[in-house]
């Protein structure tokens, strides 16, 4: 069977650096933090008090006023990213292209505010008040169902869910299914709209939240000795993957190109990484292999870099086991240290990190680096700092909640 060539033709995102990647690329370069007071909720009864929110969001730019009341806010976000994607790609999903669609959009979580509202309708006003759209508006492929209907999409669709891994592992499996030919095209992401008082208070127990509410623009602190957390995000970024064939066909302008994908599970522990971050490196092995390339070939890694204590010195360990002696030679920059985790989407947007560094040269650093955790020492995070360089391969890492490791390589378009 004949494998084709899969390249990114157009990438869209609501995130909490800004509504659309233009602006969102522009304020990683200038290390912008999108760390704020929560406003979505009162948190003074939580500890945690601050987190990336999307801002001044308008999802009436591509949805009908009048479906918004059947669409949670994570499935909100997803479908103004995917249009976005589509318009950036020059792309519409004619009758003829239409079984050769494919839809790919992943979520951790779901549509949990939407459960909080319906439930408290649940107990104040009975059964019967309970909104008829709450299960689709709630369940984890409600994002895929609704774009396939919006764009007439008729081709294989999924929503895979692996924690923080699930968009890097929706761009994984479009690829995969766009390279064996089952489609043409395929519309892939995440989205997660998490900051909720039970979100943010459920992942606070877990410990994985930072508590720096002082100074929030200052955390999260990714690989540095100090960190002490994630801070919690949300949003939707969504690319749309073409054959080279299809994409060279039509005349489309081709951003990057996928030419790896390694994915592994830990098989060790609920939240904690497997020691060593043996379970990452294998995935990251998975992913060069798939690619034919060597770990040298890599000139720059998006790293997964959550700030929490245990995350960061796993996914170091696992870069120098791999790496050997190019570990410290390679670029790495963790950008949730502005994004924040925005869960379902966060692979996703740092695989769109990825190809922008790709096409311009400049990578984003990591923000609030000021001293590298003894046991990731060795390794060249970019403190606080853009850099140029020019990147041919590029690597993006994405580690989950359950054991779920996420690696995909992406390639200068040649």
């Amino acid at each position: 069977m004949k494998e084709e060539r899969v390249v990114i033709t157009g990438i869209g995102a609501v995130t909490p650096l800004g509504n659309d990647l233009d602006t969102t690329w522009q304020a990683l370069l200038e290390g912008k933090s999108g760390v704020a007071p929560i406003t979505r909720f009162d948190p003074d009864k939580l500890p945690v008090r601050v987190a990336c929110e999307i801002k001044n969001f308008d999802p009436t730019v591509a949805i009908d006023p009048r479906d918004l009341r059947r669409m949670d806010l994570y499935e909100q976000y997803a479908i103004v990213a995917a249009k976005q994607a589509m318009v950036n790609a020059g792309l519409s999903i004619t009758p003829e292209l239409s079984e050769d669609a494919a839809i790919v959009i992943g979520t951790a979580i779901g549509g949990l505010q939407t459960l909080l509202d319906q439930y408290e309708i649940l107990k104040q006003q009975g059964p019967r008040r309970i909104s008829p759209f709450c299960i689709p508006m709630v369940i984890n492929n409600g994002a895929s169902g609704m774009l396939a209907i919006e764009i007439g999409a008729k081709g294989p669709s999924n929503s895979p869910v692996s924690a923080c891994a699930t968009s890097n592992d929706a761009l994984g499996q479009a690829y995969l299914m766009v390279r064996r030919g089952d489609a043409k095209v395929a519309i892939a992401g995440g989205a997660d709209a998490t900051v909720t008082f039970i979100g943010v208070a459920s992942f606070d127990r877990l410990g994985a939240l930072s508590h720096d509410n002082a100074l929030p623009s200052q955390s999260p602190k990714p690989f540095d000795k100090n960190r002490d957390g994630v801070i919690i995000g949300e949003g939707a970024v969504v690319m749309t993957l073409e054959t080279l064939e299809f994409a060279q066909a039509r005349g489309a302008n081709i951003l990057a190109e996928i030419v790896g994908y390694g994915q592994t599970t830990d098989a060790f522990h609920v939240i904690a990484p497997a020691e060593g971050g043996a379970g990452a490196a294998r995935a990251i092995r998975r992913a060069l292999n798939s690619a034919g390339i060597r770990p040298q070939d890599i000139d720059y890694i998006n790293a997964h870099g959550t700030a929490t204590p245990l995350n960061d010195v796993a996914e170091a360990q696992a870069i120098k086991t791999v790496f050997g002696e190019h570990a410290g030679r390679v670029a790495i920059s963790g950008t949730k240290s502005m994004t924040g985790h925005m869960m379902g989407a966060a692979g996703a947007m740092e695989a769109a990190v990825c190809v922008r560094a790709i096409q311009t040269g400049l990578v984003p650093g990591t923000r609030n680096l000021t001293e590298v955790d003894p046991q990731c020492a060795g390794l060249d995070f970019m403190p606080n700092e853009t850099r140029s360089l020019p990147i041919r391969y590029a690597m993006n890492n994405s580690f989950g909640f359950g054991g779920h490791n996420s690696v995909l390589i992406l390639k200068r378009f040649e």
